[in-house]
Parts: C-alpha cells; sequence; structure tokens
C-alpha cells in the first residue's frame, strides 16, 4: 500500500553517503574550468595562475636542495637559462601570463636523469640529464636542450600542474565515495579498489599531459628556430637511460619513448605545414 514501510526496500545509509560524496567532488570538478589559449581547450582547474606561480617559487628551494643544490656562473648554467629564455621570449610562450615568470635552473644532481616544471614558470634540469645531451659526446647540443626546456614550458603554460591538483582532488573525492560504498570492516583489503580507482585516474591523466606537452614543444622549437627533430633523439636519451627493465607504459605516468617518437614526428608534420 502507498505510505506502508516495506523493509529492504531503501537505499542503505551507506550507499547514499558515497552517492552524495561521488556528488560533490564530480561537482566541483566540473564546475571549476577555465579557457587555455594556448592550446585551444577548456580545463577543470580551481586555482589561479597567480596561485601557481606562488606555488612554484615556494617551491623551488627545497627541489633545489634536495637535487645537490643548483649550479651557478658556469657556462652551463647560463647556457640553460638562455636557451630557455630564447624559447620563452621568440614562442607563443611569450603570450601567457607566465612569461615573466619563467626561471631556468641546473641542478647539481650527476645521478638523476630529469627534468621537471613547477607550476607558474620554475624549470628544471639536472647535470646528470644535461650530460647526455650531446652529438658527439662533448659538447652540449643546444637543440636537444631546447628540447627538453619547450617540453617543460609546454607543461607550464598548459597549466598541467594546476590541471593535476584539481584531478587528484577529484581522484579523492571518488575515492572517498568508493571506500564508503566498498567498505567492509571484516574484510581488510575492500579499500583496494578505491585505490585503483584513484591511480588509474591519475595515470591516464599523466600520459595525455605529456604527450601534450611533447607537442608544445615542438611548436615552440620551430617557433624559436631549434630543430624539433633533436626532441626525438632526447627520446632516445631518455630510452637508454631506463634501461631494458623499464616499466610498462599502461602501467606508467608517463608514455613509453618510442611512443612519444611517433607523436613528436606528427606534431613536426603539423606545425610545419602551418
Amino acid at each position: 500500500m502507498f505510505g506502508q514501510n516495506q523493509r529492504g526496500s531503501g537505499i542503505s545509509p551507506k550507499l547514499l553517503i558515497a552517492i552524495v560524496l561521488a556528488g560533490f567532488a564530480l561537482s566541483r570538478y566540473y564546475c571549476n574550468s577555465a579557457f587555455n589559449d594556448i592550446t585551444g581547450e577548456s580545463q577543470h582547474i580551481s586555482i589561479s595562475p597567480e596561485q601557481e606561480v606562488a606555488m612554484g617559487l615556494q617551491s623551488a628551494p627545497q627541489m633545489i636542495s634536495e637535487m645537490g643544490g643548483e649550479v651557478t656562473g658556469t657556462p652551463y648554467d647560463a647556457l640553460v637559462r638562455r636557451t630557455g629564455q630564447r624559447l620563452v621570449d621568440q614562442s607563443d610562450a611569450a603570450k601567457t601570463i607566465y612569461r615573466g615568470q619563467f626561471n631556468f635552473h641546473l641542478l647539481a644532481d650527476q645521478q638523476t636523469i630529469n627534468a621537471f616544471a613547477l607550476p607558474g614558470g620554475q624549470i628544471f634540469i639536472t647535470a646528470a640529464l644535461l650530460g647526455r645531451l650531446t652529438t658527439n659526446g662533448q659538447s652540449i647540443d643546444e637543440d636537444m636542450l631546447a628540447g627538453v626546456l619547450g617540453h617543460e614550458i609546454g607543461h607550464v603554460v598548459a597549466r598541467h600542474s594546476a590541471e593535476k591538483l584539481a584531478q587528484m582532488e577529484l581522484a579523492q573525492g571518488l575515492t572517498g565515495a568508493v571506500t564508503m560504498a566498498t567498505y567492509d570492516p571484516n574484510s581488510p583489503n575492500s579499500g583496494y579498489i578505491a585505490q585503483m580507482v584513484s591511480n588509474m585516474l591519475q595515470m591516464k591523466y599523466g600520459r595525455e599531459q605529456e604527450l601534450q606537452s611533447d607537442d608544445l614543444g615542438v611548436r615552440f622549437l620551430l617557433q624559436a628556430g631549434y630543430n624539433p627533430e633533436q626532441l626525438i633523439n632526447v627520446m632516445e636519451v631518455l630510452k637508454q637511460a631506463a634501461g631494458p627493465n623499464r616499466t610498462p607504459e599502461f602501467q606508467s605516468t608517463h608514455p613509453d619513448p618510442e611512443n612519444r617518437k611517433e607523436h613528436i614526428r606528427a606534431a613536426i608534420e603539423k606545425y610545419r605545414g602551418q
């Protein structure tokens, strides 16, 4: 009968809470968006460019300390700064709010082969990677260096850090919802599914962002008068550094170097045709 209490026909309180948590996380994510003039895409982002710059400046000293300090007063760090600034000044990166915020750092770490960007324009390359960017085993190839720095500039102007932050907030919200819906006090591994949801969301976004930065890097290299073909050689350096036991692409936030080569070649053809 209408109005009669029927046991077992309603939604459990645990599932109802999970639905509310998931709805809040999704609503917060999709309601915060901004259009990026460089990529031509709308992004789900919850912080301003000014906040990105502040985050990067605040984090830079710690990054420098953790990577053996910063190399200064040498021809090598001067080359890094000069190459990075040329890329910014002579490419579409100059049209962004970050133009005056870029700083390029050479880190003293001789073991870690890496380059990375913090939000807002703080860009780093390790001495270990710089030393491998050669065509004859002796002098640094400026086009290869430009390929590395162009990729990192791409991360900054594409606002990948801010995008990633919003994605992580979404993943955490959905993880909480899945945990609430699936948690079983008698099964200590019941939260594993929730963690897998979070990890897979973040992996997907990471690979897409890396490929987009490769694309933007090619664009900036051509605009600044560098040879974008050398970015393909950078991929070979990364492949050799990773060795034969590197993590499969599906399980990594970075695409396989061979896959990235194909995308770089496609980007070169696309931008040279414009």
